[in-house]
């Protein structure tokens, strides 16, 4: 048996019986009975695959990959308590409809959403391919080189429809993922004239979901686009503190 897997697995099942709480890398190398050198170098590496994430105190805890793995709903049930009522908070100020979606496969999918009372609105479908999404865009440019190296392999470049503004396929797809990189957040209008918003939202350095908001254009002409980031920047951040 290969003993460093062992004990990466038996990391996981600890967390997993005590996934109503967390524990400290003391804890778990007291537990499990590990140098805790050897049990801190593992731990950052299940880290950095999402399989284990950190609070702020420094605990430890089952990440988004952990339940992906089983189809378990309880890391995404947390996001979206957390999210609902600062959707709420963010489509009374502005009057305009906003979610939160994460990227699967190659699709962008709503985990929460809150609609305006505008008599036009903004409609999206809770499933769209990412390419065509603010959102869908954000959460592709914050892959880590690797991870986007195998979602191009799997899924290929944007169309022209799905993406007008590359037109010399991976170059201008490089370009436009790295200005997203370095704003911090993504924009985008569509055929329909629709203008979406996306920021990501950051667990423990990590990027677990998208927020964006979204509307007409004729409505967003008469917005501060600054303000509207700064706005769901805040919300992000509101959410995050809850998980």
């Amino acid at each position: 048996m290969i003993q460093v897997i062992n004990r990466a697995l038996d990391i996981l099942e600890y967390l997993a019986k005590h996934k109503d709480s967390r524990a400290s890398l003391k804890d778990i190398s007291t537990e499990l009975n590990l140098n805790a050198g050897t049990c801190a170098n593992i731990i950052k590496t299940l880290t950095n695959r999402k399989y284990i994430v950190k609070d702020p105190k420094r605990e430890y805890l089952l990440g988004p990959m952990a339940y992906n793995l089983t189809g378990n709903e309880n890391y995404k049930k947390d996001l979206v308590d957390a999210a609902k009522p600062e959707l709420e908070n963010l489509t009374r100020k502005w009057n305009e409809n906003a979610l939160v979606a994460i990227v699967e496969g190659d699709m962008r999918t709503i985990l929460a959403r809150s609609n305006s009372s505008n008599s036009l609105q903004a409609n999206t479908e809770n499933q769209k391919k990412a390419y065509y999404s603010a959102i869908g865009r954000l959460l592709i440019a914050k892959l880590k080189e690797e991870e986007l190296k195998k979602f191009i392999v799997k899924y290929g470049l944007p169309t022209e429809d799905e993406w007008p503004e590359i037109k010399d396929k991976e170059n201008s797809f490089m370009l436009q993922l790295n200005k997203i990189r370095k704003q911090g957040f993504a924009v985008m209008v569509n055929a329909e004239q629709i203008v979406g918003f996306a920021v990501p939202i950051i667990l423990n350095d990590i990027t677990i979901a998208g927020i964006g908001m979204y509307m007409p254009t004729f409505r967003f002409k008469k917005l501060n686009q600054s303000e509207i980031i700064n706005d769901l920047r805040a919300t992000a951040e509101a959410i995050v503190s809850k998980l």
